[in-house]
């Protein structure tokens, strides 16, 4: 009886518009930062492809312009990261714990 009880509120828990518009933010906020990741990631690939001149342009006596790019791809991932934990700590996580709770709650009919 407890078993159909608890599955009958994660079906209405899935079900619910709350649910559902949460998953659609992670979704689209997950998409927009792997599509940021894969434009830094592939756009200093095609340079060094299609510029490696001015990759190789040196910068010191022995540093090239490619070296601290490179590096900017590097840190411009952490940054990504950085915007996806802050996000899901003050968005998604505090959502995701009200639905939850909402759902183990007894209602009120």
């Amino acid at each position: 009886m407890m078993r159909s009880h608890v599955e009958s509120q994660h079906r209405a828990l899935l079900a619910s518009p709350a649910f559902r518009r949460l998953v659609r933010r992670r979704w689209r906020v997950s998409l927009v930062l792997t599509a940021l990741l894969f434009g830094l990631y592939y756009g200093y690939i095609l340079l060094i492809a299609l510029r490696p001149e001015l990759l190789a342009r040196r910068i010191g006596a022995v540093t090239t312009l490619g070296i601290p790019l490179g590096a900017m791809v590097i840190v411009g991932s952490w940054v990504l990261t950085a915007a996806y934990i802050l996000w899901a700590n003050r968005e998604y996580d505090p959502e995701a714990a009200r639905l939850r709770e909402q759902a183990r709650s007894p209602r009120s009919d």
